[in-house]
């Protein structure tokens, strides 16, 4: 599976959305960032408090110069179920990821278990969450990715540090690609 890496371009990316556009990240011209965040659907409580907690900060990312929108593999229906679930109001909900294009952002994907602890159904294949900083020449500047739906990174704490990444032109880490 290959992994994205910062300071390379991000892979292509094109989702309808609830609001009954398209985002393409190709045509997202941020100040400064995309946020990219991956969830795994409707289907995730831990997705919705996630989200939740996205949705009530997109305001401060925004004064930020920095764009959000959350996207998964869901259909219409259970994006917009979402969307209702969170009260999405300034967050972009993004839907019908492709699995194949998971996999070329790094994301792990994980086969369906039956229903959650909420009742709801799991899809057959679904992908795990990722959370992705974008620059507008579409260069990753930061991602992470995980194999559970369990810890992932605060929106808070990545408020303070796009504060000092914004006041101390902090370049992307992790680029290294050279041999060891």
């Amino acid at each position: 599976m290959p992994m994205p890496i910062p300071r390379q371009q991000a892979p292509a990316l094109r989702v309808p959305t609830v609001s009954g556009s398209t985002f393409e990240l190709s045509s997202d011209k941020p100040e400064r960032l995309s946020l990219v965040g991956f969830y795994r659907g409707l289907h995730c409580p831990i997705c919705a408090t996630y989200l939740k907690e996205l949705e009530r900060l997109t305001p401060a990312f925004a004064e930020r110069g920095v764009s959000t929108i959350a996207i998964s593999s869901d259909d219409a229906t259970r994006a917009q179920a979402m969307a209702e679930k969170i009260g999405a109001s300034q967050l972009r909900i993004g839907y019908g990821l492709p699995l194949e294009v998971a996999r070329n952002w790094g994301l792990y994907l994980s086969s369906g278990r039956g229903k959650t602890s909420i009742g709801i159904e799991e899809p057959a294949l679904f992908s795990e969450p990722g959370v992705f900083l974008v620059r507008p020449d579409h260069s990753i500047y930061y991602l992470s990715v995980q194999s559970m739906p369990f810890v992932r990174p605060s929106f808070a704490e990545m408020l303070g540090a796009l504060d000092f990444v914004i006041k101390n032109d902090y370049p992307a880490r992790g680029e290294y690609t050279g041999a060891v």
